[in-house]
Protein backbone atom coordinates (compact mmCIF):
# COMPACT_ATOMS: atom_id res chain seq x y z
CA UNK A 1 0.00 0.00 0.00
CA UNK A 2 1.79 3.49 -1.00
CA UNK A 3 1.08 6.57 0.95
CA UNK A 4 -1.57 7.86 -0.74
CA UNK A 5 -3.71 4.53 -0.26
CA UNK A 6 -2.79 5.01 3.39
CA UNK A 7 -4.04 8.44 3.17
CA UNK A 8 -7.53 7.28 1.56
CA UNK A 9 -7.43 4.50 4.29
CA UNK A 10 -7.65 7.20 7.02
CA UNK A 11 -10.38 8.71 5.09
CA UNK A 12 -12.46 6.21 4.38
CA UNK A 13 -12.45 4.80 8.67
CA UNK A 14 -12.76 8.97 9.89
CA UNK A 15 -15.62 9.40 7.70
CA UNK A 16 -16.64 5.78 8.13
CA UNK A 17 -17.35 5.19 4.65
CA UNK A 18 -15.41 2.20 2.70
CA UNK A 19 -16.57 3.73 -0.29
CA UNK A 20 -14.33 6.63 -0.48
CA UNK A 21 -11.65 7.14 -3.41
CA UNK A 22 -9.67 10.35 -2.95
CA UNK A 23 -8.18 12.68 -5.26
CA UNK A 24 -5.96 15.21 -5.26
CA UNK A 25 -8.70 17.67 -5.80
CA UNK A 26 -11.04 16.49 -3.23
CA UNK A 27 -12.47 19.17 -0.99
CA UNK A 28 -14.30 19.29 2.34
CA UNK A 29 -17.25 19.53 0.22
CA UNK A 30 -16.45 16.52 -1.36
CA UNK A 31 -16.85 14.19 1.34
CA UNK A 32 -20.45 13.70 3.26
CA UNK A 33 -19.38 14.74 7.09
CA UNK A 34 -16.14 16.86 6.55
CA UNK A 35 -16.85 19.28 9.25
CA UNK A 36 -14.25 21.11 11.68
CA UNK A 37 -14.44 18.67 14.38
CA UNK A 38 -14.34 15.55 11.97
CA UNK A 39 -11.40 17.47 9.98
CA UNK A 40 -9.29 17.38 13.56
CA UNK A 41 -9.89 13.78 14.13
CA UNK A 42 -8.65 13.20 10.61
CA UNK A 43 -5.59 15.33 11.03
CA UNK A 44 -5.07 13.24 14.88
CA UNK A 45 -5.52 9.99 12.72
CA UNK A 46 -3.19 11.04 9.77
CA UNK A 47 -0.42 12.51 12.49
CA UNK A 48 -0.56 9.19 14.31
CA UNK A 49 -0.19 6.83 11.81
CA UNK A 50 2.53 7.83 9.73
CA UNK A 51 4.12 9.67 12.72
CA UNK A 52 4.70 12.97 11.76
CA UNK A 53 3.12 16.51 13.18
CA UNK A 54 1.67 18.88 11.10
CA UNK A 55 2.13 22.76 11.92
CA UNK A 56 -1.22 23.60 13.10
CA UNK A 57 -1.15 27.23 11.28
CA UNK A 58 -0.51 25.25 8.31
CA UNK A 59 -3.52 23.23 8.27
CA UNK A 60 -6.17 25.69 7.86
CA UNK A 61 -4.40 26.82 4.49
CA UNK A 62 -5.05 23.42 2.62
CA UNK A 63 -7.20 24.15 -0.18
CA UNK A 64 -7.75 20.40 -0.80
CA UNK A 65 -6.40 16.92 -0.23
CA UNK A 66 -3.34 17.32 -2.56
CA UNK A 67 -2.15 19.73 -0.48
CA UNK A 68 -2.21 17.89 2.65
CA UNK A 69 -0.61 14.92 0.93
CA UNK A 70 2.44 17.29 -0.43
CA UNK A 71 3.29 18.48 3.61
CA UNK A 72 2.37 14.83 4.45
CA UNK A 73 4.91 13.55 1.86
CA UNK A 74 7.79 16.27 3.21
CA UNK A 75 7.53 15.88 6.92
CA UNK A 76 7.96 11.53 6.18
CA UNK A 77 10.95 12.69 4.13
CA UNK A 78 12.02 15.04 7.38
CA UNK A 79 11.86 11.84 9.41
Amino acid sequence: MNTFEELNAIFCKTFYDDDIVLTREHTVNDIEGWDSLSHTSLVFAVEKHFGIKFDNQEIPKWKNVGEMYDRLLELLQKK
